[in-house]
């Protein structure tokens, strides 16, 4: 049998980086004492407001078709969430309502580049971008880091990727995995690259309401930038509504009249019970938001005070979200070989942070996603596995 031929690029080598989540979920399913730090999908559940609403609409009969690009209420709250945020001027009109965060990467992707162009991503990328961006025929070019292991972006290397084809640059800020939050000079840098070579921006900023100091900016907020800018986010993280699959596009009209074409032939239309649940969502936001950051910092401090105490590894603390970078080359082992050797003798799973790219290489990324009991317990697996493999106590 015969496939197309954009089947070769929705795959790619980080697809295996799940083989160890995949392997500590079949362990708990089996019984066994595993600690799964691989996947950021947060333990405790959605909060009772947003719950009630969706119970509500759907006892009222809220099961129909909905509009394709999401119900005026929500657009229309999307579109204030971010004016508050940001300061952009926006409407509902701006807004289209899809499927989660990287249902959002991927409708941008599609509507924006195509077979021959270039689109930049700034390392370390998320693992589904390359594929995001290849199943649109383009092809995706890494701006590595800096070199001083901070991973912040490195400006002068980002624009030397630049070239007669690139149509675009994808950033994650907040990133995943780094927990980098991006500063002001950095975005305005990034923007400048985009307004010289007349380039599009696709920025993921599914962690927003998760950094630490509750202080965020937005590129789309730079002066130029709004109508060369898609914003994709979502209530997954913030809102621990993973499974709920409900997110936004935040883009200039015409790129939005796009994309609802392509939700016509793909997504027609978002559950209406879910889109309500997301209106109370957003009316809440910086109650639950503000309960997230407090909870994923604590967490933080619980995994990381643990690890840094451990021989051979330092772990980077985030700025957001609920990830933390350990670097294990201290250990003697590459990423892929401590973290099966750590879930083989320790029953912790990790995720080898390499699949988001060369500059990740040696480091493991740790989920902040189970209790501070269950943190505690894990962060002395992790001391005593790095203690067998340095001998050092």
């Amino acid at each position: 049998m015969r496939f197309a031929s954009r089947v070769e690029s929705l795959g790619g080598g980080s697809v295996s980086a799940w083989d160890i989540h995949n392997a500590g979920k079949e362990a708990q399913a089996r019984g066994e004492d595993v600690i799964v730090l691989s996947v950021g999908d947060p333990d405790f559940a959605t909060p009772a407001p947003m719950v009630d609403a969706a119970i509500t609409a759907l006892e009222a009969g809220d099961t129909h078709y909905t509009t394709v690009a999401g119900r005026y209420d929500l657009r229309k709250a999307v579109a204030n969430h971010q004016t508050r945020r940001t300061g952009q001027v926006l409407d509902e009109d701006n807004v289209l309502i899809v499927a989660g965060t990287q249902n959002g990467l991927f409708s941008a992707c599609q509507c924006l580049f195509g077979p021959g162009d270039e689109v930049i991503v700034v390392e370390p990328a998320y693992l589904t971008y390359e594929a995001t961006i290849g199943s649109t025929g383009a092809t995706m070019v890494r701006a590595p880091a800096s070199a001083d292991g901070l991973f912040r972006p490195d400006l002068v290397a980002l624009e030397k990727c630049v070239t007669s084809k690139t149509r675009g640059i994808l950033i994650a800020n907040p990133c995943n995995p780094t927990g980098v939050v991006l500063s002001p000079s950095e975005l305005e840098g990034i923007a400048d690259i985009a307004r010289r070579f007349d380039l599009w921006v696709v920025s993921d900023e599914v962690y927003a309401e998760l950094v630490f100091d509750g202080h965020f900016s937005s590129i789309a907020a730079l002066p130029g930038m709004a109508e060369r800018t898609a914003v994709v986010s979502s209530l997954s993280k913030s809102h621990a509504m993973t499974g709920w699959r409900i997110g936004w596009m935040i883009a200039p009209k015409p790129l939005i009249t796009h994309a609802d074409n392509l939700a016509l032939c793909s997504l027609y239309g978002i559950p209406g019970f879910v889109q309500e649940a997301a209106v109370v969502g957003i009316a809440q936001t910086d109650r639950i938001a503000l309960e997230m950051r407090e909870i994923y910092l604590r967490r933080c401090q619980v995994l990381c005070d643990h690890i840094d105490h451990a021989p051979g590894l330092i772990c980077l603390r985030p700025a957001s979200g609920m990830f933390a970078l350990v670097d294990v080359r201290g250990t003697g082992l590459d990423a892929h070989e401590f973290a099966w050797g750590l879930f083989k003798a320790e029953g912790v799973s990790v995720l080898d942070a390499s699949a988001f790219g060369p500059s990740a290489s040696g480091y493991v990324r740790v989920a902040f996603t189970v209790g501070d009991e269950q943190l505690a317990e894990a962060g002395r697996r992790i001391v005593r596995y790095a203690i067998s493999l340095t001998g050092q106590a």
